[in-house]
């Protein structure tokens, strides 16, 4: 087996050794560690944020930047749980447990330094797992047909949706919603429209991935913070124990190797990930301790047992991702749609013919790691600073990024209207406790799902015209069997498992009517969805819709159901407007407005000019600056904004003012 792959895998080191893959991983990794220090971003919307830029990259640089950005970001996700007290991301939630309280007591550099050191060795144990489990994989790989990819499909969907939240119910509802919105647009089989028409061109080829992924995370998690008006952490020292920390990790690095299998277990079962990784690891630490005293308070394996797993499960992620291009976590789903821009196409076939390219995923996850940990003890000192700056002057820098990036996916200045409406979504999402991750792997899994479903079902028909037999042995093969088995198995599990499983911390429950009315909407739009798929002509593109959108209404009806018996208190209600988000200064409506008024001013003079309007307006009325200041941080994007432009050959949004004007770039 091993000798077999020994070409292979020399060809994989030729390509990630090269002094340009070696750039583009190392700005992959920057990418990653400016991201990763913003609480809430995390994986999935720093990938969106660089999809729309792998258009026409060579496949191996492409790879580099993507592999370097998703291997950091669990590493440098950790300085907002230490120094900060909220989590950097879904998947280091009990860092802050003990990590914060080191931090308060003046030991972040010694939190810090145990965390990168776990991380460190959680990533290289996830490659070196990842490793042997694809070359032990592949024999059996020749053996999944379309019956088996659509039963491993229905399994990821299953799980993440299950797991997803207190609510199993919920995670349903936001998977199911998920596939449906993949739905829109024409049919992958007969072409039939749906939930679109030729009136709107736009929604012709479906909404994209880079402003699905931008609008369900990066927007209400900006709109969040910048709500907040603060810092994001008070102070920039670190105090002092760098070397107390690697010490730290060595007396527990049976405990690191634990957790790390933890994490590479949870990451092979697709869609499960960062949402419960992390509680594992540390419910692992606290239960096999002598003294649990500590936990809690400032114990330093309440800091290495949940980042030894959070790296790991990357690796872990990777395996239903490479092998059977099933998402491991919602960073695997974006990751898939780079692939696809990169005109790869994971799954089965990558495996069997391009060991090489799978492994060079591998192994520039496993550098990425080193580079990672390295430059977030190098700069350890100096991102604590940037912490330090009132995220009012990051927003609008970041609001510029994304407008820019989404505008990419199709060069159409509507794409920025939809990434407001989404971003809507998201934020109403994400308030009312719906699984985010559920929603976008199932967006992701759409299309494929439904080609799997109909080539499998005229290859059986076919089958079933020439014997009965035939065609049963088709569907009912003893892998689709065992995995139909692990599907219900892991329904049931996950639904006893679902109240530790939370992407929402002790969010309070104290309303009926906001939870009720989103619910509501779900359900009207499911409704019209479900009318909208019977009136197709074609059988074979009304199907799946169909069946998804009532097994998906079901779910929200009985949800219905569920409010109205249940009192304000239950878990169903919901409302983090009630909570910490509802504390913040600024309302979140107001603050939203912002980033809608640049893109209304975009579609009137045209993006560089709204941007100008924008950006100084933002900075003298929300940032309080001068207009010294105000100018200076105006030029200052726009120039980056145009270099970028300039050296990736994009143009921008044009607006109603273009089309009276004939205006040089950038204007144009």
């Amino acid at each position: 087996m091993f000798a077999q792959a020994l070409p292979e895998l020399g060809e994989a080191f030729a390509l990630i050794f090269q002094p340009a893959q070696i750039m583009y991983l190392l700005g992959g990794v920057l990418l990653g560690l400016s991201i990763g220090v913003l609480p809430g971003l995390g994986g999935i919307a720093g990938l969106a944020l660089v999809l729309p830029f792998m258009y026409g990259m060579d496949p191996v640089a492409g790879l580099a930047l993507m592999v370097g950005l998703i291997a950091v970001i669990p590493t440098s996700d950790t300085f907002s749980s230490v120094l900060l007290g909220i989590p950097g991301s879904s998947a280091s939630q009990a860092t802050v447990l003990d990590g914060f309280p080191l931090a308060k007591q003046g030991h972040a550099a010694r939190a810090l330094s145990a965390a990168f050191t776990s991380s460190l060795f959680g990533g290289l144990f996830g490659a070196f797992i990842l490793t042997f489990i694809i070359l032990a994989a592949r024999p059996l790989i020749l053996a999944f047909g379309l019956p088996e990819m659509l039963m491993i499909t229905v399994l990821g969907l299953s799980v993440v949706a299950i797991l997803a939240g207190r609510v199993p119910l919920k995670g349903v509802v936001a998977a199911g919603l998920g596939v449906m919105v993949g739905t829109v647009g024409s049919a992958p089989a007969g072409g039939s429209l749906r939930m679109s028409s030729y009136e709107l061109p736009y929604l012709v080829d479906g909404l994209q991935l880079v402003i699905v992924g931008l609008g369900i995370y990066a927007i209400p998690e900006i709109t969040s913070l910048l709500r907040r008006d603060r810092p994001i952490a008070e102070g920039g020292s670190l105090g002092d124990g760098w070397s107390q920390g690697v010490s730290d990790w060595w007396r527990n690095k049976w405990l690191s190797l634990r957790c790390a299998v933890i994490g590479v277990v949870v990451g092979i079962i697709p869609g499960l990930g960062g949402s419960v990784v992390d509680w594992l690891a540390y419910g692992s630490a606290v239960q096999t301790a002598k003294d649990r005293s500590m936990f809690g308070k400032g114990d330093i394996r309440g800091v290495i047992a949940p980042e030894s797993s959070n790296n790991a499960k990357e690796g872990g992620g990777l395996v239903p991702t490479l092998i059977f291009g099933i998402p491991g976590s919602g960073s695997m789903a974006i990751f898939l749609g780079g692939l696809a821009l990169l005109n790869m196409t994971p799954g089965p076939q990558m495996v069997r013919n391009n060991l090489d390219i799978t492994y060079t995923i591998v192994w520039s996850l496993a550098l990425a790691n080193i580079f990672g940990a390295g430059l977030c003890i190098l700069l350890s000192n100096q991102i604590a600073k940037l912490t330090t700056i009132r995220f009012t002057i990051l927003a609008p820098f970041l609001f510029m990024l994304i407008g820019f990036a989404a505008f990419q996916s199709r060069q159409s200045a509507l794409d920025l209207a939809a990434l407001v409406a989404i971003g809507i979504f998201g934020i109403l999402l994400r308030r009312f406790d719906y699984s985010r991750p559920a929603f976008l792997i199932g967006f992701v899994l759409s299309t494929q799902t439904e080609i799997f479903v109909n080539q499998a079902v005229q290859i059986a028909g076919a089958r079933f015209r020439r014997s009965a037999e035939a065609g049963w042995d088709y569907i009912l093969s003893p892998i689709t069997i065992g995995l139909l088995i692990l599907t219900v198995i892991s329904v049931v599990v996950g639904i006893r498992a679902s109240k530790n499983i939370r992407e929402n911390m002790d969010a309070p429950a104290v309303s009926k009517t906001a939870p009720a009315i989103f619910l509501g909407a779900i359900t009207l739009y499911l409704v019209v969805s479900i009318f909208d798929a019977w009136g197709v002509g074609r059988l074979q593109d009304k199907i799946f819709p169909l069946t998804v959108g009532l097994v998906t209404l079901l779910g929200a009806v009985v949800l219905l159901i569920r409010m109205a018996v249940k009192p304000a208190t239950d878990d169903v209600f919901i409302d983090l407007e009630k909570g910490e988000d509802g504390e913040a200064p600024h309302g979140l409506w107001t603050t939203l407005a912002w980033f809608a008024s640049l893109v209304v001013m975009t579609f009137v003079f045209g993006y560089i000019i709204a941007l100008v309007l924008f950006l100084v307006a933002f900075f003298r009325s929300r940032g309080r600056f001068g207009w010294k200041t105000t100018i200076l941080s105006t030029a200052i994007g726009l120039a980056f904004i145009m270099g970028l432009a300039a050296i990736l050959g994009r143009d921008f949004p044009p607006g109603y003012l273009q089309t009276l004007i004939d205006l040089p770039w950038p204007f144009t």
